[in-house]
């Protein structure tokens, strides 16, 4: 197993992986049609990252970290595949994900979830993501909880 930077032969690798997981879990939103149709303008410009897990010449895995202000990046767009799951290949790539948000000297992580993810949840709570609330206009309806991890 491979963690790998962005690539643009990745893009339709990012879009697709995403889609699946929005549409088995929720429902695709224009936010999210914006950003996983143009990752480059929404992600990799404005100074953030994406990130992907290759095993057996096969993209497998993808997170990105999307900048919101100066140091502070949401942790977004993680997807697994389903064949892969439950073999902590979400945990090893939020490890690298974090590992990486120290190394740039980032302030903090932001994540907009759903508590119904509850997998999700205890894994970001095991890292030392911790609740905060939610703002009304949150860029996800689906989003009923927002977390974060203080870096510094």
């Amino acid at each position: 197993m491979d963690i790998l930077t962005y690539s643009p032969k990745y893009a339709e690798d990012f879009k697709n992986l995403n889609i699946a997981w929005l549409e088995k879990y929720f429902w695709v939103e224009p936010h999210d049609e914006e950003v996983l149709g143009d990752p480059e303008k929404y992600i990799i410009e404005p100074g953030g990252s994406i990130f992907f897990v290759k095993e057996d010449n096969k993209i497998i895995g993808t997170v990105a970290l999307m900048k919101m202000e100066d140091n502070i990046f949401e942790l977004t767009k993680m997807a697994i595949i389903p064949a892969a799951q439950g073999k902590r290949i979400g945990q090893q790539l939020m490890e690298h994900t974090i590992n990486f948000a120290r190394q740039k000297n980032w302030e903090k992580l932001i994540i907009y979830s759903n508590r119904k993810l509850e997998n999700a949840v205890y894994i970001y709570k095991k890292y030392g993501f911790t609740e905060i609330p939610i703002e009304e206009n949150n860029p996800y309806s689906r989003g009923d909880i927002k977390m974060e991890l203080n870096l510094s």
